[in-house]
C-alpha cells in the first residue's frame, strides 16, 4: 500500500515550511537551498521531494540546473480547514460567554 502524502504532511516539518518560504520568493536550485540549512543536501533533497509530491514545489529543469519553484495553490486546503476550525472555536466560547455571563449575572441578582 503506498502512503499518500498530503499539504498537512509538507507543513508540518519546519524545515520545509522554510524550504516553502524560500522558493515562495524566487525559485532556487536544491544546493542553494540547502546552503541555508545546516543539513545534507540528501536531507534538503528529501524535503524537497516531499514537498514536490503534495504539489507545494514544481521542479522546472533550466539547462542542466533544476529549479524549485512555489505551487503555493495547494494552501488553500489547510486555510479552508483552520477557517473551519476558527469558526467552530469562535461558536463554542461565544456560547462558554454567554453561559458565564448568565451565571455571573445569576449570581448576583441571588445576593
Amino acid at each position: 500500500m503506498e502512503l499518500r502524502r498530503d499539504v498537512f504532511q509538507a507543513i508540518a516539518d519546519p524545515t520545509r515550511r522554510q524550504i516553502i518560504e524560500m522558493v515562495a520568493r524566487q525559485p532556487l536550485n536544491v544546493n542553494a537551498i540547502a546552503e541555508c540549512f545546516n543539513v545534507s543536501r540528501q536531507a534538503v533533497s528529501l524535503h524537497v521531494k516531499i514537498l514536490t509530491e503534495c504539489g507545494l514545489i514544481l521542479i522546472k529543469k533550466q539547462g542542466r540546473e533544476r529549479y524549485c519553484e512555489a505551487r503555493l495553490e495547494q494552501l488553500q486546503e489547510v486555510t479552508t480547514w483552520v477557517d473551519h476550525c476558527r469558526q467552530f472555536w469562535a461558536t463554542q466560547f461565544k456560547s462558554l460567554d454567554s453561559y458565564l455571563q448568565q451565571v455571573q449575572t445569576g449570581k448576583k441578582s441571588d445576593k
